[in-house]
């Protein structure tokens, strides 16, 4: 502060913005975190919900995730949504006040997955708490007006914040052409398995069974979007017997199979389960290596997709929540506050499990 002698008003210091940094392994603090530059078509976020991922409770857990290693401190976090408080200025969709949805990936718009459209597979991607690009897990974050996204008057910001996994699961829908016809099974009740279920449900999928070895999380499942719920086990000697039970709740075999688990059994329940002529779309990333049955499967035409992230989801997401069609708030069992103890319990409790479905940050 300013001395404020001789009449003058005391000078007011800038806010610090701060940032819950990895910094290794079981290891998060809360330091001060500098911006970028406003860029002209750049908007400065103020974060006000922000869920925990699976993926940042791996690179806490193990500084990895799939092929990414955090090599260097890293700011985590990016499921978010926020206030704009400053817009660059060629920005003419965004004013300051607005509440927005942010997509954490900035593609380069110049490679040929771009320029095709799939812009989720740029290889020059640079997207929140990905090594070695920072995160949203801060006071505020600057980030480009063209993937920030109004929310409509009726959706939370909390809401907005599950755009992120619901994208994962709208994405999903899209690549296995889910709709009035296609009976689907997920396998994984987890978070990314429940918004899977819920966008299948919005895409018009007239039958869905979740599948999982926790009866917690089927519950929630059938609460949801399951018509029936099928516990399975980790073995995979039991995949015979659980396709049986599979069918047999689903009154037949799957049109698609979404594996939202990634590990070598649910894929081989998955190629198993579905019909002949029929998708098993890979969502999960349990296991980067799996030895499957892939001659049998293709012997019944079963076609396999990947999924990696999303593409031009927001706008469907955000119109899924105005309307009601999707309702993500069930999937929110815990909050907390932006203090270095609150942090460091948010991440314990995500990381146990259990009942936990969503963690999310109210900063």
């Amino acid at each position: 502060m300013g001395k404020g002698g001789d009449g003058e008003a005391p000078s007011i210091q800038p806010e610090r913005n701060m940032a819950a940094w990895l910094m290794g392994v079981n290891d998060l603090q809360i330091l001060p975190f500098d911006l970028p530059p406003l860029g002209p078509h750049d908007v400065r976020v103020r974060m006000k919900a922000v869920g925990i991922c699976g993926s940042d409770v791996h690179y806490l857990k193990t500084l990895r995730c799939a092929g990414f290693v955090v090599k260097e401190p890293m700011v985590i976090g990016h499921e978010c949504a926020g206030v704009v408080e400053e817009v660059g200025e060629e920005v003419r969709s965004l004013m300051a006040g607005d509440r927005v949805a942010l997509e954490p990936g900035i593609s380069c718009w110049r490679c040929n997955h771009c320029k095709g459209g799939r812009y989720n597979l740029c290889p020059d991607m640079k997207f929140f708490a990905t090594p070695p690009v920072h995160g949203s897990l801060a006071n505020q974050v600057v980030h480009p007006a063209d993937l920030c996204f109004k929310l409509p008057d009726n959706v939370s910001l909390e809401e907005g914040a599950m755009c992120e996994p619901l994208s994962v699961g709208v994405h999903a829908c899209r690549r296995a052409e889910i709709g009035p016809e296609t009976t689907v099974l997920v396998m994984g009740a987890g978070p990314i398995g429940l918004v899977t279920a819920l966008a299948a449900r919005a895409f018009g999928a007239p039958k869905i069974v979740v599948a999982d070895i926790d009866a917690h999380r089927l519950s929630v499942a059938k609460s949801l979007a399951a018509d029936a719920v099928v516990v399975v086990s980790p073995r995979v000697e039991d995949v015979d017997e659980e396709v049986a039970r599979i069918h047999l709740a689903m009154g037949g075999e799957a049109d698609v199979v979404f594996d939202c688990a990634g590990f070598t059994k649910t894929m081989n329940t998955a190629l198993s389960a579905a019909r002949a002529g029929g998708r098993v779309c890979l969502v999960g990333m349990g296991h980067n290596e799996m030895t499957l049955p892939l001659t049998p499967a293709a012997a019944r035409e079963v076609d396999v997709v990947g999924v990696f992230r999303y593409k031009n989801t927001w706008p469907l997401c955000l119109e899924f929540l105005r309307t009601g069609k999707i309702d993500v708030k069930p999937l929110i069992t815990h909050r907390y506050g932006f203090s270095q103890r609150e942090v460091e319990e948010a991440f314990d409790v995500s990381a146990r499990g259990g009942n936990t479905i969503k963690v999310m940050f109210n900063l």
